[in-house]
């Protein structure tokens, strides 16, 4: 069947594909979770060595069936995990073979099983940007009584015009004087195995552009960066290349596939977010995903004929709080929050013209504004097909992994 695209058209879809199932609930839109993959894939390609693959960041999805369903695609290839023991778990459930923990442990217990087990260890790689990091490893198992471990050094993307910060806070390891030397520490050291390198850029990847004359300055921004981080890396990895093979230099995110392709540097992608297409990925110049994910909430109350209550809705996404972090009433069209009580953890008022239609025991279907924290709020995601039948898959909540 052709799927629909007009609000009208998805709601009616949506409410009539989860009919026996009570809210609140979670969807993922099959058609176009495969859209979204296969606009990923094609901005991945490079001008020269074809297209990289995209290492899936399993942050943004939280449900082992659809991480299978996008690395099941030609373009998509290995894991970013959030966390050891999620990196583990992937591996040990044979979702991959090859994941990649994106930020540094400090989870004695996860390490002691990564050194104590040779075939997670040559599957599993950990991120470091510290010699410290080093040593709490050590200190956990000795370089003689452990396996190997595999390494990446997180070099640090943030953009620093003329003393300034643009971008994340994330590694230490900026100059590629930085990268080399910290190199050169993890090759000296017994029991370790340097086989990678990840900048991520979110100051491109991870800014919307938006419109008028704050997106002209987005653009800029980006533009100088990126410029910037490419001469930085390049260096970086040219310096690297004189004394270790690196498997991969990983860098980008959902919202700069296109543009971190044309760094000659960089060996792979990672993305996720695009997958689900959370409303923060609304405003992007490269990147136009259509809505895949959803969760619907019941009305229970009318306050009065220009008003509908429903049941929850407090599901906030992380980040700096402002507005923009608060689920979007979606389906029908012609609702929103109010200014004073916003989304509410036990129930949430809706305005606007879609409201005066709505009775108690509708639906409403709302975005989340980030990809993977929907997957915190609900055990299951139900999984619409092109034709309309619906398949329950259990999100890490629901096989009772709390991984962070």
């Amino acid at each position: 069947m052709k799927v629909p695209h007009d609000h009208a058209a998805l709601r009616e879809r949506y409410d009539k594909a989860t009919v026996d199932v009570s809210p609140p609930l979670a969807i993922v839109d099959l058609s176009a979770f495969d859209h979204n993959a296969t606009c990923m894939e094609k901005a991945a390609v490079t001008m020269t060595a074809g297209s990289l693959p995209i290492r899936v960041a399993s942050k943004s999805v939280r449900c082992r069936r659809l991480i299978e369903r996008a690395l099941a695609r030609p373009g998509y290839r290995g894991v970013l995990a959030y966390t050891l023991p999620e990196a583990m778990w992937l591996v040990e459930t044979g979702v991959t073979d090859d994941a990649v923990v994106g930020y540094p442990s400090a989870d004695t217990a996860a390490l002691a099983r990564l050194a104590g087990d040779t075939q997670l260890a040559q599957r599993v790689t950990l991120m470091v940007d510290d010699p410290s990091q080093l040593d709490l490893i050590d200190a956990v198992a000795r370089p003689v009584d452990r396996a190997t471990i595999r390494l990446c050094l997180d070099m640090d993307a943030s953009w620093r015009p003329m003393g300034g910060h643009v971008g994340v806070r994330r590694s230490p390891l900026h100059k590629p004087v930085d990268v080399v030397r910290f190199a050169k520490t993890v090759v000296a050291r017994q029991g370790f195995r340097l086989v990678g390198l990840m900048s991520y850029e979110a100051q491109i990847a991870g800014v919307p552009q938006g419109s008028g004359i704050a997106a002209a300055a987005i653009r800029a921004m980006q533009r100088r960066s990126f410029a910037e981080l490419s001469r930085r890396r390049g260096l970086a990895v040219a310096a690297l290349s004189r004394f270790v093979d690196l498997e991969f230099v990983n860098a980008g995110g959902t919202g700069s596939l296109a543009l971190t392709a044309t760094d000659p540097a960089v060996t792979e992608l990672t993305a996720g977010s695009g997958l689900m297409a959370p409303t923060l990925f609304d405003d992007y110049d490269a990147f136009t995903p259509r809505p895949s994910s959803a969760f619907a909430l019941s009305v229970v109350r009318k306050p009065d004929s220009r008003i509908a209550t429903v049941h929850g809705g407090g599901w906030l996404a992380s980040g700096p709080a402002d507005d923009r972090r608060l689920p979007t009433p979606w389906l029908p069209s012609g609702l929103a929050l109010t200014g004073l009580e916003g989304a509410g953890e036990v129930q949430t008022p809706l305005v606007g013209p879609g409201a005066d239609s709505l009775a108690v025991g509708d639906r409403v279907w709302f975005r989340h504004a980030k990809a993977g924290e929907l997957s915190e709020h609900v055990n299951r995601l139900h999984l619409i097909d092109e034709d309309d039948c619906v398949e329950p898959a259990l999100t890490y909540r629901g096989e009772g992994k709390a991984f962070l």
